[in-house]
């Protein structure tokens, strides 16, 4: 594991893929950012890793990132770290599984199909991520501030 430090630089290809080139001038194609905790803190480390997936370069702090080289690993996170916030749970099929929901999200209102109670699972605090039946996560931030209707509808599946 290195520490990142400068000379090194990133870029992009020319198919738009990420290229790490560390102090010694070896060029790294395909690389790609890791956050260390993606949900409960997210801009507290990021590593780049290598196809093969071995760490080349860490960052303990977003900041210590270098502004033009943030914004390419922002880019290759926000395409890969797709995952949308369930603000309200407005239907359910029924209160077993498996059991369809309709929900509205921080990306609009979507149907999802949750195949088992274990498909909800609680992450840190009141955050959970749900499971749809096509392999989708959904992160709930905060159980707690859900509407009554939502609390009722999450409260029959845990």
């Amino acid at each position: 594991m290195s520490t990142h430090r400068k000379p090194y630089s990133l870029e992009r290809d020319a198919l738009g893929c990420l290229v790490f080139i560390d102090d010694a001038g070896n060029h790294h194609e395909g690389v790609y950012p890791v956050r260390a905790y993606p949900i409960t803190a997210p801009s507290a480390g990021i590593s780049l890793m290598d196809t093969a997936g071995k760490e080349l370069c860490w960052f303990d702090r977003l900041e210590d990132i270098p502004v033009l080289e943030m914004e390419l690993i922002e880019q290759d996170l926000a395409a890969r770290e797709f995952m949308p916030v369930i603000e309200r749970i407005t239907k359910v099929s029924t209160f077993a599984t498996p059991s369809i929901w309709d929900i509205e999200t921080d990306r609009g209102p979507t149907r999802i199909r949750l195949k088992a109670e274990e498909d909800i699972r609680r992450v840190a605090g009141n955050t959970l991520l749900v499971a749809d039946a096509n392999g989708l996560q959904f992160l709930i931030k905060d159980s707690t501030q859900l509407d009554k209707l939502s609390k009722k509808f999450l409260d029959r599946f845990r």
